[in-house]
């Protein structure tokens, strides 16, 4: 970890010593999707079908580790999903092959106690509105097309539902859609539950409440774990606090030139913007492989 992360060498930089994928030993890399190699159109960059095809022939293994659910994940990367580990809801869900590697539900009692807390946020005045994560969908209480309209951005699985404490389904997080600053309203609105569980800012108008337990590093310790994978052989890619932790799983720990200050301080490196194609551009400048 470092205060000051290197920069990404330009490919028109002279001095530029690029490592083969034989010296850097890359395994395992790990992409946010939102901010970080999605643009700010939330467009899949040009070449990530190609270059997903060459780590493969390489035996690197590609993860997409978002806040998004699986079933979202899911259907962004179908074409290539064999094989493939999601990370998804911020590390509470972790999938391959339809098969669950890990999850970290929330105790019963908790969700419908944030649920209570966005309706008197939403009472008071706030444009706030809750999604219920379960394994199998989301549940909203919302159903005005403008908060429907972020909610699909994020979970292609969502139900409209009266009560949404009553869902019969295990609920790994909570996240809150504020119209306005998530960090500056919303957030501070859940200090109690920060007391026990994590609340993290995940975006601009976006917060999460988890377990304690619960983020995308703890999620990619144990798959580095389960594969034999160490921090030395792992490439991580993040944009904002929520990545804090996975950037902490990496020793090629990489911030995006848009990241949150945070981030780039906790990183090791320093990317292209998410608008710049900076994941591919990086991935191909390390391994080495054709541009």
């Amino acid at each position: 970890m470092s205060s000051a992360p290197s920069p990404l060498l330009t490919d028109t930089d002279p001095s530029a010593t690029v490592p083969s994928v034989g010296c850097a030993g890359i395994r395992l890399i790990v992409t946010d999707m939102d901010g970080t190699l999605l643009d700010d159109a939330k467009r899949i960059p040009p070449g990530l079908w190609g270059t997903l095809a060459e780590l493969r022939r390489r035996g690197v293994l590609f993860s997409p580790a978002s806040g998004r659910q699986y079933a979202t994940l899911a259907r962004e990367f179908a074409e290539v999903a064999a094989g493939m580990v999601f990370i998804a809801e911020n590390g509470t869900y972790v999938v391959r092959d339809g098969a669950e590697l890990s999850s970290d539900p929330l105790e019963p009692g908790v969700p419908a106690g944030v649920v209570q807390a966005v309706r008197r946020l939403a009472a008071g005045g706030v444009d706030v509105g809750a999604v219920v994560c379960g394994k199998r969908s989301a549940y909203v209480e919302r159903g005005d097309e403008a908060f429907l309209a972020e909610v699909r951005k994020y979970y292609v699985e969502h139900r409209v539902v009266e009560d949404a404490t009553a869902v019969d389904d295990d609920v790994i997080k909570i996240a809150l859609f504020d119209f306005g600053s998530a960090e500056h309203t919303t957030a501070p609105a859940l200090a109690p539950f920060a007391a026990t569980h994590q609340v993290v800012v995940s975006g601009e108008h976006w917060v999460d409440v988890m377990n304690r337990t619960a983020n995308k590093g703890a999620a990619l310790r144990r798959l580095q774990d389960e594969l034999g994978i160490t921090p030395a052989q792992t490439m991580v890619f993040g944009d904002y606090l929520n990545d804090l932790e996975m950037l902490d799983a990496a020793e090629w720990s990489f911030a995006m030139a848009n990241a949150h200050p945070d981030v780039v301080a906790r990183a090791r490196h320093l990317a292209p913007s998410n608008n710049d194609n900076g994941v591919l551009r990086t991935i191909a400048r390390v391994l080495g492989l054709e541009a």
